[in-house]
């Protein structure tokens, strides 16, 4: 029984006289199977033999491309191959989401996603050139981006409480900036209108570094943006933090106060997760979660991120991070009916 030819579906009948004709049959699909599965396994151990892609929708420079760079930087000492960035800005993340969703799963391309191209831009856009639920499989969380109401260090504004008062004893005439009503700023903007009821006029942008400069400028009470970008223009001392919108403080600013704090349950942080063509060999999802989550969790390399905008929070396997988004999705399905945003 050493002869391979023994082992060869053919020789099956010879072999198994008097077996039932499934289980015959079961065991010639398995013998027709089991060498792919082998090829597979053989492949995802090799994996990676050539660059491997992180495609962003934000353009060179900008925070979630410095964070990418960052990981990037431990993953290719790790995997033995380069990271390569490819910066697909515009669209409100469309082109890069497009771009990765198109790409050959093979294991060399994976999407740096935001908030906005995996979730929120389901609820703004009647249709799209990608499915964020359909095209993707979950590969890696990143970390969340939080954002905070600011308004120019010089200010008479000295609270949130005396920012809201201000709004609603003169409706329509606080201006609060943001990058409009289907942008991820825009959206909190008007979360906090809704909750507080304190009808700012609410001061739509082009891009978050306008309207920053407009609040820096007193053209603008007040404005929303991420602390990424906004963090040193407070160090500088030419903003000032009135209250970040995440359920709890942040880190490294635990002297600025939670919107939760003021409006329980109140949650919107941005954040990125690391996803990969639908068909993407699992082998090779598993293998890149566990170098991913290795890099992240990296104390020099965590505080790299940290110090460029994001939180970062590592080690969730890849069906916590879908998990994560299914939940995400079912969250904002709920803000966008109450602050009444309809897809166009």
């Amino acid at each position: 029984m050493t002869n391979d030819k023994s082992a060869s579906p053919e020789a099956l009948p010879a072999l198994s006289a008097g077996l039932p004709r499934r289980k015959l049959l079961q065991g010639a699909v398995s013998l027709a199977v089991f060498p792919s599965l082998l090829a597979s396994t053989a492949r995802a151990q090799s994996w990676p033999e050539k660059p491997v892609r992180f495609v962003l929708s934000q353009p060179a420079g900008s925070g979630p491309d410095n964070v990418a760079r960052i990981i990037g930087e431990r993953l290719g000492k790790s995997l033995g191959q380069p990271l390569v960035m490819d910066n697909k800005p515009g669209g409100q993340n469309v082109i890069g989401a497009q771009t990765a969703a198109r790409a050959a799963p093979d294991g060399y391309t994976f999407y740096f996603a935001t908030t906005a191209a995996l979730v929120t831009n389901a609820y703004l856009f009647k249709s799209m050139p990608y499915d964020p639920q359909k095209d993707f499989v979950p590969v890696a969380f990143v970390g969340k981006s939080p954002f905070a109401v600011l308004v120019r260090a010089d200010s008479p504004v000295q609270s949130l409480q005396d920012l809201l008062a201000r709004a609603k004893a003169s409706a329509g005439k606080v201006s609060l900036g943001n990058e409009g009503p289907r942008t991820f700023s825009g959206m909190i903007a008007r979360f906090l209108n809704a909750r507080s009821k304190a009808e700012f006029n609410l001061a739509s942008y082009a891009s978050v570094s306008v309207a920053v400069q407009d609040a820096i400028g007193g053209h603008i009470d007040a404005v929303v943006a991420d602390i990424a970008s906004t963090a040193q223009l407070v160090r500088q001392g030419r903003l000032r933090m009135l209250a970040v919108t995440t359920a709890s403080r942040v880190p490294g600013w635990e002297q600025v106060p939670a919107l939760a704090e003021s409006f329980p349950g109140f949650d919107m942080s941005g954040w990125f997760a690391l996803v990969a063509p639908t068909g993407t060999p699992k082998a090779v999802i598993e293998r890149m979660n566990r170098e991913f989550n290795a890099a992240t969790g990296d104390r020099d390399t965590a505080a790299k991120i940290n110090a460029a905008g994001p939180l970062a929070e590592s080690g969730l396997s890849a069906d916590q991070v879908g998990a994560f988004l299914a939940s995400e999705h079912q969250r904002w399905a709920q803000i966008t009916k109450e602050i009444g945003v309809l897809p166009e």
